[in-house]
Formats: C-alpha cells, sequence, structure tokens
C-alpha cells in the first residue's frame, strides 16, 4: 500500500437541528414533503435526512428575497454601517461556534478536521473582511461639459441566486454571500446536494447576528430542479456559480433564457506548476505534494500538471515517490490524518478510472492507484511519471489525488505547454532565478500565479480564471462590483447663479 491508513471509526459529537429549508426567516418543509439524504463520506453512513426543495420552494425563496429587497424594507432602509456591523456580528459567530462548524464541515464532505479548522479560521477573517467593504461603495462626480452637474451612484443589483460547489461549502457561502450581502443585495442560497449541512447553520447564524427577513434564503435541492429554476427566474437578476465547466457552461445559456442576468463563473482548472532546475527541492517537493493532495485533490486550483526539467526530473521524481509514501490516510478527525475520503462512491469511482486511463495510455504509475478498504471512499494518493500533455491525465480535471509529472526541456517550451488549455486558474513556478519567475508569471495564462510557494490566498486577493476557467472575479477589493449596478445621474446646474 502507497501509504500509511488509519481507518478508525470516525467520531462526532455532533448536535445537527438544521435539516429542513430556510425561506423568509423561517425553517419549513419542502413544498412536497420530499427528502433526500446527506453522507458521511468516511463510512458512507447516513448523517440525516434533509429537505429536498424544488420550482415551488425556489419560488417562494425568490418571493421573500424580492419582497426583502423593496426600496421601502428594512434592509434598503438600513445604512451601509449597519450592514457592516450586522456582518461583522456574522464573523464573531462563526469564530464562537468554529469547532462545530469544522467537525459538521469535516463529517459532510470528507475534509480533514485540521484542515476544516484551517479553512474556518480564513472564513472568519474573510467575513470580516468582506464585511467591511459594505461601507467603502462609492460613486464618482463626472465633469461633463455643458451647464450640468453629474455623478454615479452604485446600486446593488438585486435578487441574487448563489450555487455552492461541494468541495470547501463554507468558505465559497462566505465568499459569495458575505459580498453580496455587503453590496446591499438579498440572497437565494443553493449548497450542493451533497453537503447541505453547514449552509444551514450558517443561514441559522446569519439569523442570530439580526439579517432580516427574508435577505437570505437558503433552499437545498438538486441541480435539476432547485438548480434549474433559480437560474432561469425571471426575478433574479444574478447567478454567482462555483463548479464544473459542464454545469458553468449550462448556467451561462440558462442566464440568458428569462432574463439577462449577471453571471460570476468560477469554473475547473488544470494549473500547471513549474519545477525549474534549479528549484530548491526540500521545499519544492513536499509544496507541489501540497498542491495536489490537499482535500484529496478536490480542490479546482490543484497543481494537477507538475512540469519538472530535464536535468532534476530523475531526482524529483524520485523525491517525490518517497514523500507521498509516507502520507497518512485515514480518518479525517485523527489528528495524524493527512488525506481522508473523496466526497463520494460516484467521484471515487471517476477518479479511479482516470487512474486506469493512465495506465492504458502509458504513464508510469509509481505509487497508489488503487481504493482503500471497502467502506468509505478512500483513494491511494496516487504518483504517475512520464506523463505526456497528450494523455487525458494532462488534459482533463481528475479532481482526485493523482499527481502527474511531466518532462520538459526549457521555460519558453514550458510556458506554451502550460497555456494550451481551455483552463486558466492557477499556475505556479519554483526558481531561484528572478527573471524565470517574472517571465513565467507575465506569460502563463492563469488567474493567479504562485512563485516559490503554492495554495497561498486571501480574501484580500482577487481570485477567478481565464478561458474557460471562468467569469468575473470573487474577493479583493472590488469584489462587491459584481454585485452592484452603476447609474449615471446627470442634473442642470448653471454654472453661474
Amino acid at each position: 500500500m502507497a501509504s500509511s491508513v488509519i481507518m478508525s471509526v470516525a467520531v462526532f459529537a455532533i448536535k445537527f437541528s438544521h435539516h429542513h429549508l430556510f425561506i423568509d426567516n423561517k425553517w419549513v418543509d419542502a413544498a412536497s414533503g420530499k427528502t433526500f439524504d446527506t453522507y458521511n463520506p468516511h463510512d458512507g453512513s447516513v448523517i440525516a435526512q434533509v429537505a429536498e426543495g424544488d420550482k415551488a420552494d425556489i419560488n417562494l425563496a425568490v418571493q421573500a428575497a424580492k419582497r426583502a429587497f423593496h426600496r421601502n424594507s428594512e434592509w434598503r432602509l438600513m445604512d451601509a454601517a449597519q450592514r457592516r456591523t450586522l456582518l461583522h456580528k456574522f464573523g464573531d459567530l462563526i469564530e464562537r461556534d468554529l469547532e462545530y462548524l469544522a467537525e459538521l464541515e469535516s463529517y459532510n464532505n470528507g475534509m480533514v478536521l485540521n484542515d476544516a479548522r484551517r479553512f474556518l479560521n480564513t472564513a472568519v477573517e474573510s467575513t470580516r473582511y468582506l464585511a467591511s467593504l459594505a461601507d467603502k461603495i462609492q460613486g464618482d462626480t463626472i465633469p461633463l461639459s455643458g451647464e450640468v452637474f453629474s455623478y454615479t451612484l452604485k446600486q446593488p443589483v438585486g435578487v441574487c441566486g448563489l450555487i455552492l460547489p461541494w468541495n470547501v461549502p463554507i468558505l465559497m457561502f462566505i465568499s459569495k454571500v458575505v459580498t453580496a450581502l455587503a453590496a446591499g443585495c438579498t440572497v437565494i442560497v443553493k449548497p450542493a446536494e451533497q453537503t447541505p449541512l453547514t449552509a444551514l447553520v450558517l443561514a441559522a447564524l446569519l439569523q442570530e447576528a439580526g439579517v432580516p427577513a427574508g435577505v437570505v434564503n437558503v433552499v437545498n435541492g438538486f441541480g435539476v430542479g432547485a438548480g434549474t429554476t433559480l437560474t432561469h427566474h425571471p426575478d433574479v437578476a444574478k447567478i454567482s456559480f462555483t463548479g464544473s465547466l459542464e454545469v458553468g457552461k449550462l448556467i451561462q445559456q440558462a442566464a440568458g433564457a428569462n432574463n439577462l442576468k449577471r453571471v460570476t463563473l468560477e469554473l475547473g482548472g488544470k494549473s500547471p506548476l513549474i519545477i525549474m532546475n534549479d528549484a530548491d527541492l526540500n521545499v519544492a517537493i513536499p509544496t507541489a505534494a501540497f498542491g495536489v493532495f490537499l482535500h484529496q485533490g478536490q480542490i479546482c486550483i490543484a497543481a494537477s500538471r507538475l512540469y519538472v526539467q530535464s536535468g532534476i526530473y530523475d531526482k524529483f521524481v524520485q523525491g517525490a515517490v518517497k514523500f507521498v509514501k509516507e502520507r497518512i490516510v485515514g480518518n479525517p478527525t485523527d489528528s495524524s490524518t493527512q488525506q481522508g475520503p473523496q466526497i463520494d462512491g460516484e467521484m471515487m469511482n471517476k477518479v479511479l478510472g482516470y487512474i486506469e486511463k493512465g495506465k492504458k495510455e502509458g504513464a508510469k504509475l509509481l505509487t497508489g492507484g488503487n481504493r482503500i478498504g471497502t467502506t468509505g471512499f478512500y483513494i491511494e494518493p496516487t504518483v504517475f511519471a512520464d506523463v505526456t500533455d497528450d494523455m487525458t491525465i494532462a488534459k482533463e480535471e481528475i479532481f482526485g489525488p493523482v499527481q502527474s509529472i511531466i518532462k520538459f526541456e526549457t521555460l519558453e517550451e514550458v510556458i506554451d505547454r502550460a497555456n494550451n488549455t481551455n483552463y486558466g486558474l492557477s499556475a505556479g513556478i519554483f526558481t531561484s532565478d528572478l527573471n524565470n519567475a517574472l517571465q513565467f508569471s507575465k506569460h502563463v495564462e492563469a488567474g493567479t500565479v504562485w512563485v516559490n510557494t503554492y495554495f497561498v490566498f486571501s480574501s484580500q486577493a482577487p481570485f477567478g480564471g481565464f478561458k474557460d476557467s471562468g467569469l468575473g472575479r470573487e474577493n479583493g477589493p472590488n469584489c462587491v462590483d459584481a454585485y452592484l449596478e452603476v447609474k449615471t445621474v446627470t442634473i442642470a446646474l448653471p454654472k453661474k447663479f
């Protein structure tokens, strides 16, 4: 077996009460009365039955959000500084319940508990940063010619549909919801059907923080039904979606079906990480592993194309295999665990299918490649060498713990190869040469570039992709602009009086 394995039974001290829909500040059953099961990926056990929202429930949520957005509503009449204070209180409540939220995130999506805690600390920081933008939204005065006075107003776009992924639900809830609320919008959140639980708890915390009725609504459900109704609804002014490229394309089409929705899309990636001959391998090898194995590889910015220069290729491969063989896989709650399960059986089998394609197409499997046990959805961390650009594992997003090592000769060559993809979410390079770092950073087609590090991000830095990796940017000081309309006002004003 490729790695050390801990497979003890997951134990969580979870008191779970939120499994309904949250509409108009009320916990309600789905209109149909339907529910669906949500699972623990560690052992496949059912955690809870959750209300299954559909068209009727989305319609009710949109009506509530539309009422809450009326010009005379409590929310619209609230000062920007009050919105900021309310959202800061939400951040305080997340910090108060951080351990519970981390355990619930791990319980529902298999994230290693130590990683979940780190992500929750990031979520607290992000909430406070995004909240601080609420009273920083300012227009401009415009020096038009003639006897006029002209200025701009930035106003919230309206009712927003926010569709979350299953891999980092809490971080995505914060990124989308807090930004939209800072801008003054109202929202309907549709969590991924695999991971509805933390979104419901966060909605409860927003209610506790004092968000008025109808401002935040959470409708659990599936893409067909809840998702399609939300993306096609004529009273929804904006959609923000994080997920797969295939679904992102459908959402972009749906956004123009009944009205012209504003759309922010953060989609897939096939991110290149370049290791130059002059790289410090003591740093590059563990960082490259971290870049592709974090959260079982279920990260859109995973360094899933690892290009290593020919002069150090053999040495790097040897070190990478040794490092990965020492990786500990198992129970997400164990303090020594480094890798947990995939989200579900479907995703596990998809990743195993990619591994089989890698072997059949001629890549050299050096370690891993198998399912671990028969309970839960665990896969050995896997390393392939002698991968070529035309292989499936080098072209398609695997979303699993698979490191594909590819040889290159020159920086100029590898930049072209790195850019030869429809994706452009992130990239990285390890080098001691400043010119190499600057040339790569300038010419690689990616929304985020790391030099001699990887996975360093925060709410202060804009995040999004080039090409098919998405539209728009989240986070950063201008992220609220995606939830605002700019209105130009011009008033007749004589120059003399």
